[in-house]
């Protein structure tokens, strides 16, 4: 019998970059424009809007909350006093739009990009050819005061990126490899050492989240499912979504709560005209771990 899920929330368009703090879950609701919270009851309230699609989240040390503005290639600060401003300018590294984001202990942040036209190009080669045909895209560093550089070049749409509880590894996602893919952080948040922490195929990853095991859960965008994934690839538990899974984060008061984010589609078009967005939860044995 699969691990019991129960819907935490719904009317969201199309949820990503979930992340917990203070007792709620923060999430960006991308065609709503809009950063949400929901407490455990399910209470869902916007927090504030921005003009444009946000994704990746994550806080300073000061209490700022970092957002990836997607289509204008963007990071914005959010101060303690709820001020928006532009934090990074990614416009000269991302080329195409920009999407998820961690944020390590000193403020820095890795955020990835599509690096191509996705929905696009999948409409006309279809998903195999896109799979084993697309354009690379380079991983940005930006640091805590906003100056931005290339961190990892050649990544097949880097996703989903966390950082071990020591703060020595850089793991995410590589959508279009289906692989998870890791890097040792040097000084100032240099990577090196690239290597394949694991190969999931036929499944790729969206968001994803580390627990105090060292797994990782991973969202499968192809499939209603959340994978737990050890190092090397084993998979140890696969749990149910109903929906196609796009992110997820483990959370609540002891961190064995586990978030899963889901929709019928990730299509533009599908999405933004549909509210079939979902929070799920599970309760589940290893506790959150690292960033975010």
């Amino acid at each position: 019998m699969g691990r019991e899920t129960r819907a935490l929330t719904g009317g969201l368009y199309f949820g990503e970059g979930p992340r917990w703090r203070d007792g709620r879950l923060w999430l960006s609701d991308f065609y709503a424009h809009a950063v949400k919270s929901v407490s455990l009851t399910g209470d869902l309230r916007t927090e504030f809007e921005i003009d444009d699609q946000p994704s990746g989240l994550g806080w300073m040390p000061d209490g700022s909350l970092l957002v990836v503005s997607m289509t204008r290639r963007q990071v914005l600060r959010r101060t303690p006093d709820g001020q928006i401003a532009v934090h990074a300018d990614l416009g000269h590294i991302a080329t195409y739009h920009c999407n998820d984001m961690v944020v390590d202990a000193s403020g820095g942040a890795y955020v990835g990009n599509f690096g191509f036209n996705l929905d696009a190009a999948i409409a006309e080669r279809g998903v195999p050819d896109v799979l084993a045909n697309h354009p690379t895209a380079k991983l940005a560093y930006v640091a805590p005061d906003g100056q931005v550089r290339v961190a990892a070049e050649d990544m097949h749409f880097p996703n989903g990126p966390v950082i071990t509880p020591d703060g020595k590894t850089l793991i995410l996602g590589e959508t279009l490899a289906a692989c998870l893919t890791a890097f040792d952080i040097g000084p100032g948040g240099d990577l090196s050492n690239r290597r394949v922490w694991a190969s999931i195929q036929p499944r790729v990853p969206d968001g994803i989240c580390l627990d105090a095991e060292g797994a990782i859960w991973v969202a499968n965008p192809i499939a209603p499912e959340c994978v737990r994934v050890a190092e090397g690839g084993e998979v140890l538990e696969v749990i149910d979504t109903g929906q196609a899974c796009f992110a997820c984060m483990l959370g609540g008061e002891d961190g064995k709560t586990l978030f899963m984010i889901t929709a019928d589609s990730s299509d533009h078009e599908a999405a933004a005209a549909t509210q079939t967005g979902k929070v799920l939860v599970a309760n589940v044995d290893s506790r959150r771990a690292g960033r975010p």
